[in-house]
This record gives C-alpha cells, sequence and structure tokens, in this order.
C-alpha cells in the first residue's frame, strides 16, 4: 500500500508538461521526480545556481560541490548548467520558472502561505521560497493533510508569519486535491483512494466547496 507522501509526490508530478522548468522544494516535492508519466521530461532549476539538476547522487558519487539547494548531492543531467546566485533568481524572478512545488506548515483559502516560522525552533529564514512563490507561473503546496497531532494545516486564515500572500494555485495533500479560485476561495476537486469526502473536509478548517465533479485521484 502507498503511504501518504508516495500519493502526494506522485499526484504532483501528474500536474507537470514536458519541457516545463520546475523547482521542488526538500521533502516531499522532491520525490515527484521519480514519478513522472511516461513521455513528461521536465528541467529542474535548483535556486542555489543549476538547471538540469538530476536526482540524488550516490554515496560513491557524491560531491560537495554539486547540491541541491538543501545541500543534498546530487547528479546533473547531460545539458545541465551551474550558474551565479543573480541570474539564477533572474530566472525565477523572472517568470521563467513553470511550477514551484513546496511543502507548507499552513496555507489558507485566500491562498496564503506559510512555510518557514515553525514556533519554539530557531531558523534561518525562508531561503529561496518567497521569490518563488512570487515569481513562479504556479505554485501548488504539496503536504500532509494535518499536522502529526491531528490539527488541521488548511485553515481560514494562516496563523503564522506568511512566506507570500494570495499565491498559491493548487494544494495536494495524502487526502485531497484543492484548487485556489481566482480572488480567493477552495475548491475540493479530488479525493485520495480509500479517503472519504467525511474525512478529508474533518481535517479542513476554511470553507470549502466541493466540486459537483468530484473524482479519486488519478495515481500513476
Amino acid at each position: 500500500m502507498m503511504q501518504g507522501r508516495e500519493i502526494i509526490a506522485r499526484r504532483v508530478a501528474l500536474e507537470f508538461k514536458d519541457g516545463d522548468v520546475v523547482n521542488l522544494g526538500i521533502g516531499i516535492p522532491t520525490l515527484a521526480a521519480n514519478y513522472l508519466p511516461e513521455g513528461v521530461h521536465i528541467q529542474l532549476q535548483s535556486e542555489n545556481g543549476m538547471l538540469g539538476m538530476g536526482g540524488a547522487a550516490s554515496p560513491e558519487a557524491a560531491s560537495l560541490d554539486i547540491t541541491d539547494a538543501g545541500g543534498n548531492p546530487v547528479t546533473v543531467l547531460p545539458g545541465g548548467m551551474f550558474f551565479d546566485s543573480p541570474f539564477s533568481f533572474g530566472l525565477i524572478r523572472g517568470g521563467h520558472v513553470d511550477e514551484t512545488v513546496l511543502g507548507a506548515l499552513e496555507v489558507d483559502q485566500e491562498g496564503n502561505l506559510a512555510s518557514w516560522m515553525i514556533p519554539g525552533k530557531r531558523v534561518p529564514g525562508m531561503g529561496g521560497a518567497m521569490d518563488l512563490v512570487v515569481g513562479a507561473r504556479r505554485v501548488i503546496v504539496a503536504m500532509e493533510h494535518v499536522n502529526k497531532d491531528g490539527s488541521a494545516k488548511i485553515l481560514k486564515k494562516c496563523r503564522l508569519p506568511l512566506t507570500a500572500a494570495h499565491k498559491v494555485n493548487l494544494v495536494v495533500t495524502n487526502a485531497a486535491v484543492l484548487k485556489v479560485k481566482p480572488g480567493g476561495g477552495l475548491v475540493l476537486t479530488e479525493l485520495a483512494p480509500e479517503t472519504t469526502l467525511e474525512q478529508a473536509l474533518a481535517g479542513i478548517e476554511a470553507d470549502v466547496e466541493v466540486s459537483p465533479d468530484l473524482k479519486t485521484m488519478p495515481i500513476l
């Protein structure tokens, strides 16, 4: 049986089109690259200065000079390239990234996103997330449906400091897929296999419209 993280990653992978430039955040988003549909080839962009990034490097091939934005050793595909931070963020801020996929601590019904400030913990900041969610053409949040204690992550209004306001387009969890309407508002469009509508809604503290065409997630 597929675990929650795999369900999320497999569903997110269906959002990509052949030739897309995609930035995948650390954690669950990174897994999406393992489940691309047949015939779909994307260019992975890393904000620390790489385009054409491959998968994780084996221990034998790992180099501390070639890492993703999280510092993890990675490979580079044929034709891949390296560049400095100004060029990298020029790609991002210039609207040349088709999709950015990132995790979140909270998302709300207005399309707001909180992804960086964990209460009670010291963190270095939001990194490139602020630029990515503003510069990318589509913003996809890939996260668990609820917190470990069962509390909601999809809210009427984010309580934590925002990464960006009104920028989220799609939310994919291990229970459901929700689209953010232009101007705000959530529409529940898909349910994960073996998840009921009641179960999905029970984990949400936001006003949600249920699509009349509600369906089961198409997971490859």
